[in-house]
């Protein structure tokens, strides 16, 4: 099998190892405490958790400090161990980046829904207070502190309604977060309700409804596009397969394609291909959501 041969097979015996300690301290512990219960005359006793599941949590916590985009070094190192070749590392570092930006537009993808819904919560207990005949300072007081917040700009929307100011003004303002661009509607029914004496209520629930249905669209729009998501996905990862289909049938694909010429060629061109693949898809996909 080669030097890559030996290399799997003592990764695989380290694993196999580590698996063995994990089941071997966790047994121990389950022993120990069953001896402490039953000296105990069946009282609680508080053991803490077993070593396995500390190991556990502290893998979770490293994730958590390290972050996601790291994992990506360190596939390539182990990649780079078992093929002998640095050229795992190097697409490692290189995937650093774009996985930080992909996480990074994840989080402000969901900053986004949810500053959304606090708007649309916003709006609700908001109509509900003037309903029930709050003034609408105080109503839109009691409202921002149940929806959950608008956000950074939400001090001024609050010292706007309590003392008076200009309040179409500061919700104008705290509109410009995205997610957030409920708020217009918000001033506007506050200018036509102050102004020329309009139901604020009323136009509190016309847009409440607006703004629910907009987000059942975009959801629903999400459902749909789930399917071509996971096609994308399925056809990103299916050379992995490849790969451990080839070494399971004993081709030693990973010496191939990063210790000969040939192999080199086929690695950058399947990389060029994928990642054009990814893109494209991805760009189908944020012009229907846009769309």
């Amino acid at each position: 099998m080669g030097d890559v041969g030996i290399g799997e097979t003592a990764v695989g015996a380290v694993l196999a190892c580590a698996g063995g300690v994990a089941w071997v301290l966790n047994a121990r512990h389950q022993e120990v405490r069953r001896a402490r219960l039953l000296f105990s005359g069946g009282g609680a006793v508080d053991t803490g958790p077993a070593p396995g599941e500390r190991l556990i949590g502290e893998l979770r916590r490293l994730h958590g400090r390290v972050g996601a985009e790291w994992w990506s070094l360190a596939a390539g190192l182990v990649l780079a161990l078992v093929g002998a070749s640095v050229i795992p590392v190097v697409a490692g570092a290189a995937g650093v980046p774009v996985l930080r930006r992909v996480g990074k537009a994840r989080r402000a993808r969901l900053e986004k829904e949810r500053r959304a819904d606090a708007v649309i919560a916003l709006c609700g207990v908001f109509a509900g207070e003037v309903r029930a005949g709050q003034q609408p300072g105080e109503a839109l007081l009691r409202a921002e502190r149940d929806s959950g917040g608008l956000g950074e700009p939400q001090a001024a929307v609050i010292a706007a309604a309590r003392f008076g100011g200009d309040v179409p003004g500061a919700l104008a303002v705290a509109a410009r977060q995205p997610g957030a661009e409920g708020l217009l509607g918000l001033a506007a029914c506050w200018r036509v309700a102050v102004d020329q004496g309009a139901g604020l209520a009323a136009g509190l629930d016309r847009l409440d409804g607006a703004l629910r249905a907009e987000r059942d669209q975009r959801a629903d729009l999400r459902a749909q596009l789930s399917g071509a998501r996971a096609t994308a996905l399925l056809l990103a990862v299916l050379p992995l397969f490849g790969l451990l289909l080839g070494a399971a049938m004993g081709a030693d694909p990973l010496r191939v394609l990063l210790h000969s010429g040939a192999g080199l060629g086929c690695l950058v061109a399947g990389a060029v291909f994928e990642g054009a693949g990814v893109w494209w898809a991805a760009r189908i996909v944020r012009g229907a959501e846009a769309a």
